[in-house]
């Protein structure tokens, strides 16, 4: 495989565990700052508002300047956002500086799903994402756990200081493989790549298959992650848990997303893309449904392994559609896409915690499977038609 493919992943894994670090660390923040879990999200909602609002940015730049090349300014500005979300001893200060993380994490993944597109055959493509997709779930059980336990065992801030240095490295290694294949087709700015971004995120919005693609991520957005980031409160909360235990729990949602990478060629053989997203949502509607009714801690293990098999099943198929909405600038349709998501993630982060705060957790996760098996039927729905129509 091409080494590119390589270094890109290893920087979506840092983007991966700085994105669900404070999944463990929630229950830290609100306990030093002296404030609610609800009000200890608006660390979350700061980092995925500037990583949804900045990819359309990224996209252009990626499309006409290089994959690579963008790649290493993002991981720079990650890499002086989470060094001062280290230092500081204020929550709106760190909520500023994880805002600012977020600008420079926003020009990772999908500037890196838009090399694979261009990379990859579309026959193959949900494979490649999947290949790559497993990069960053390993990052996403490395950041809750490690996050926990150093939150445990030193302090949460010493997580900031690890993720400077890592995205530090990962900028030089960056630059340097750029430089190496500056020559080849991927580093030249193409004619075709020289379309005005405003006209392609025009075109995007007014086709209606593509709409119907951001609604599906944006709700998803919202409803999983929106909610998935209090997961790690309210098991705290049940169970009065060690950080590093509530983050060794979250881990199974990563590990749930990689058993799905492994099996990835054998189920797309006997589901196709409409029969991953109807199992995906069924699966995400039993998960939460069934996360209030759990006690045993080795169960809620389980059952965030089974999320994160049904989320990554109905992900990986809208992520794979994103790629090609716009193949003629790939970077800047799917920074469109990625907006979508990670807004939707901070508008439901911010919901769901004045939801819980008012209702209750278990009320809240039943409404969110509700709505995800929605969200599910929806999509079907719009998948269809297209299949058909092409």
């Amino acid at each position: 495989m091409d080494p590119r493919f390589y270094v890109l992943a290893t920087a979506a894994f840092l983007s991966g565990a700085n994105l669900r670090v404070f999944d463990s660390l929630l229950p830290n923040i609100a306990a030093e700052y002296s404030v609610s879990h609800a009000g200890a999200a608006i660390v979350v909602a700061a980092f995925t508002l500037s990583y949804g609002l900045f990819q359309v940015f990224y996209g252009p730049i990626g499309d006409r300047y290089g994959r690579l090349r963008t790649v290493s300014i993002a991981t720079a500005i990650a890499s002086m956002g989470s060094i001062g979300s280290a230092f500081t001893q204020d929550l709106n200060w760190l909520a500023a500086l994880r805002f600012v993380t977020g600008i420079g994490a926003a020009g990772i993944i999908p500037v890196s799903l838009a090399w694979i597109g261009d990379e990859t055959k579309y026959e193959n493509r949900q494979i490649s994402l999947g290949n790559f997709i497993s990069f960053i779930l390993l990052g996403q059980i490395f950041g809750p756990s490690l996050g926990g336990a150093l939150a445990e065992l030193s302090s949460w801030r010493t997580i900031f200081y690890f993720f400077s240095i890592a995205f530090f490295i990962m900028t030089v290694i960056l630059i340097t493989v750029d430089l190496h294949y500056r020559n080849s087709l991927e580093s030249k700015p193409l004619a075709y790549l020289k379309i005005n971004p405003v006209d392609v995120y025009i075109n995007i919005i007014k086709n209606s298959w593509c709409r119907s693609i951001l609604i599906a991520v944006h709700l998803e957005g919202a409803l999983f992650y929106g909610s998935f980031a209090f997961v790690g409160a309210w098991i705290q909360a049940e169970q009065n848990l060690s950080y590093m235990t509530v983050g060794i729990l979250l881990s199974g949602f990563g590990l749930g997303g990689v058993f799905y990478t492994l099996s990835i060629r054998k189920l797309q053989g006997m589901l196709g893309e409409v029969g991953f997203v109807a199992t995906g949502a069924s699966i995400l509607f039993i998960f939460f449904i069934g996360l209030p009714m759990i006690r045993s801690l080795l169960f809620i293990g389980l059952w965030c392994v089974l999320g994160g098999i049904g989320f990554y099943m109905l992900h990986n198929t809208l992520q794979t559609k994103a790629t090609e909405m716009y193949p003629e600038a790939r970077g800047t349709a799917i920074s469109v896409f990625a907006m979508s998501l990670f807004s939707g993630q901070a508008v439901g982060t911010i919901a769901f915690g004045v939801f819980s705060t008012t209702y209750g957790y278990p009320l809240s996760f039943v409404v969110i499977a509700f709505c995800v098996l929605a969200l599910g039927g929806f999509f079907m729905k719009k998948l269809r038609a297209n299949l058909q129509s092409s």
